[in-house]
């Protein structure tokens, strides 16, 4: 009884303080309600996120601010074609004592070293320094010479990228994009949001953000994701939407064949059940629902799967896609299991 009762005290100290970060966060962000989720659940289930959003959308600030409400350390790399990866990972430096006169050698920490790390338009440096990001996110360490440095925890990366502009950058390999658990696409305010910005911004008041969880409680929040459970159907569901993603499988559907050249691999089943459950925790709830898996397909696939060049001249995106993998796909478990396609799909 005892630790059902700690356990319903963690998912309520949660909700609270799911609650209280969103009220600091408004204070100064207008809208961005479902880019404000995303960020939270991807941090609370020891993931990352890719922003893409045209300039102007108050990313670095959202950023900022919610580092600043979680009582966590933050840094910002403007990322261009000249950084190199010293720039970010830090570098070894010769020391002398003044005293002794003896010199050695010290690391100097670079910007990575942080709990909330915002890396501006990751796209526009070369894929060397891009590169110097994936053993922080995947292992949380980076190597330099033979020592090894562990990052800070919690650790969290939100790297955006500009749609528009696609002279002199590096587009993400796929094989990067799928570090990051969540593309997040940040949109424009609706009239009343942007009017509000415009009020807020061209004033002389400016809104101090408040401390709502400490580095110790988010470790154990994050701990809790995990021990949320999932029924077997949900799994089976998850697979069954990631699995149809894949062209060249038995039992996927004639628009996946027709509209994609590649889908997603394991790493999105694990990303959509560890973000199901964040979610779940999130909303209060001490177990996964559908809805959990439905909601967060889209920022969970979106860049794992990719349109080939005849979708594409068609204007067809991978939301498009996944909008069709969902309607598709039963949500009871009987009618999944016993339909003919998806039982090609669970005994391939």
């Amino acid at each position: 009884m005892t630790d059902t009762n700690g356990h319903d005290a963690s998912i309520a100290r949660l909700g609270s303080a799911i609650g209280q970060i969103k009220e600091q966060l408004s204070r100064v962000i207008v809208g961005q309600n479902d880019v404000i989720e995303q960020m939270l659940i991807a941090l609370f289930a020891r993931g990352h996120c890719l922003l893409e959003g045209v300039p102007g959308l108050a990313k670095t600030l959202l950023v900022s601010t919610l580092a600043r409400s979680l009582n966590l350390t933050f840094s910002r790399i403007q990322f261009t074609p000249d950084l190199m990866p010293a720039d970010i990972t830090g570098t070894d430096i010769i020391e002398e004592n003044r005293s002794t006169g003896q010199r050695d050698m010290r690391f100097l920490a670079g910007p990575i070293f942080s709990h909330v790390i915002l890396a501006d338009e990751i796209n526009r440096t070369p894929p060397k320094t891009q590169a110097a990001l994936l053993e922080a996110m995947q292992e949380r360490q980076v190597t330099v010479g033979r020592i090894r440095h562990q990052m800070s925890d919690p650790f969290l990366v939100l790297a955006t990228q500009n749609p528009i502009e696609q002279e002199g950058t590096y587009p993400l390999p796929e094989a990067q994009q799928d570090r990051f658990m969540f593309k997040v696409i940040v949109t424009y305010p609706s009239f009343q949001e942007e009017f509000e910005v415009a009020r807020r911004t061209t004033g002389g008041a400016a809104e101090q953000v408040e401390a709502v969880l400490s580095p110790d409680e988010i470790r154990q929040l994050q701990d809790l994701v995990r021990a949320v459970p999932i029924s077997d159907h949900l799994i089976r569901y998850t697979l069954a939407l990631v699995r149809q993603t894949r062209v060249r499988e038995e039992g996927v559907p004639e628009f996946t064949r027709d509209q994609l050249a590649w889908g997603a691999g394991p790493r999105a089943t694990q990303f959509l059940i560890l973000g199901a459950k964040a979610r779940a925790l999130v909303y209060g709830r001490p177990h996964v629902a559908l809805e959990d898996i439905r909601a967060l397909a889209k920022p969970v696939l979106r860049h794992r799967i990719v349109v080939n060049f005849a979708a594409e001249s068609d204007g067809i995106t991978s939301d498009h896609i996944i909008d069709q993998l969902l309607d598709v796909t039963p949500t009871h478990e009987n009618e999944l299991i016993n339909d003919g396609r998806f039982q090609k799909i669970f005994a391939s």
